[in-house]
């Protein structure tokens, strides 16, 4: 093929279309014809990836900025991504990557191994796929993943978890962490402003929490008069609580005013500051505020003695009190996260870490 690289979740639907499995969209296509991706194309009866090898950028990021706040803080990780998407969330921050619907958008070219080595290099804790949703570009990223878990690095997926039961499996088995969106908490809202559909959004965080190896984490852009009524926040967070865990880590992000979205107003800090307290109410240990600047959104808190364990001012580590075992300092509480793995020679990859290491508790 030229250009491109071929695609591994497909079918022949016919002998003029063939059927992209890798999201729920299933799109059929007739030679020459993308998918509702962009990246996806028939060339000449089977399916290519044509962003794979190319990217629309890197950039040194800190893990804070994915939002990870229970990995390795403070650490670095090289971020890159393709173009195009296969949601349509009018508010979307990055919109010029994922409505791209030409190549020339992604000026670079790098291999899975060039782009392991430069993280290597560089001296990153490992690399991050995002910036559009490594979905997309899904045997671009697990390529890469192989690549980087060859020298002892981590890998990081951010994503909208809006994927099929076989390639999401095949994702996750080589992610470290990640951050998944729960973009709200109706059919309605994901039907009318992203295009997708809640269920299997909720289907790959319960997967990726409880049957994959990597560290989740998840963030809801509060969007005024969209998601923030406090009916709708308590029903999402008894759900994270009930269905994934009081130890996973929620965040609450204020939304501003992109794409298709400009007439909404920013949200205000006392809805996030609600967003909170209700989540807290449903049992969640570990709630973050993002998006604002507040003096606590960022911290970390001991469940059991409420003393602050790590203080961030942005994406700025202030004040770090954990032990090398992540525990409280003060009543020994075990904090649950990844806290320091990947540095001082600890390898990160396959057999790392698993659903055990979620365990948190006294």
């Amino acid at each position: 093929m030229a250009g491109g690289a071929p695609a591994r979740y497909w079918h022949r639907v016919d002998t003029e279309r063939i059927g992209c499995d890798l999201c729920p969209r299933r799109c059929h296509l007739r030679d020459g014809q993308r998918g509702y991706c962009f990246v996806r194309r028939n060339t000449g009866g089977s399916m290519e990836l044509t962003a794979y090898g190319r990217t629309s950028g890197f950039q040194m990021d800190p893990i804070e900025k994915k939002p990870l706040y229970h990995v390795a803080p403070g650490s670095r990780v090289l971020s890159f991504g393709t173009v195009g998407c296969n949601l349509r969330c009018r508010f979307c921050q990055n919109w010029e990557l994922s409505t791209a619907r030409a190549m020339e958008a992604m000026a670079g070219r790098a291999t899975p191994t060039q782009i392991a080595d430069a993280a290597r290099a560089a001296g990153c804790l490992g690399v991050a796929y995002t910036y559009n949703d490594p979905i997309v570009f899904a045997e671009y990223a697990i390529d890469t993943a192989v690549a980087c878990r060859d020298l002892g690095l981590a890998n990081i997926a951010v994503t909208a978890g809006y994927i099929e039961p076989a390639p999401r499996r095949d994702l996750f088995a080589v992610m470290d962490a990640a951050n998944i969106d729960l973009k709200a908490f109706t059919a309605g809202f994901y039907r009318r402003v992203t295009g997708g559909r809640l269920a299997t959004v909720l289907e790959t965080l319960e997967f990726a929490v409880h049957e994959s190896p990597a560290w989740v984490e998840v963030t809801t852009l509060v969007i005024p008069g969209f998601n923030d009524s406090p009916r709708e926040v308590r029903e999402l967070t008894r759900w994270v609580a009930g269905h994934l865990g009081p130890d996973v880590p929620l965040h609450f992000s204020a939304f501003h005013p992109a794409a298709r979205m400009r007439d909404v107003p920013p949200t205000p800090v006392a809805t996030l500051n609600r967003a909170r307290d209700i989540a807290r109410e449903a049992g969640l240990r570990y709630v973050y505020l993002g998006n604002v600047h507040t003096d606590d959104g960022g911290t970390t808190l001991c469940p059991h003695c409420h003393g602050a364990l790590v203080e961030r001012r942005g994406y700025a580590i202030v004040g770090y009190r954990l032990t090398a075992d992540g525990r409280c300092p003060d009543c020994a509480t075990r904090i649950p996260g990844r806290w320091g793995e990947g540095s001082g020679g600890r390898e990160w990859g396959a057999g790392w870490g698993g659903p055990g290491v979620r365990a948190g508790g006294r």
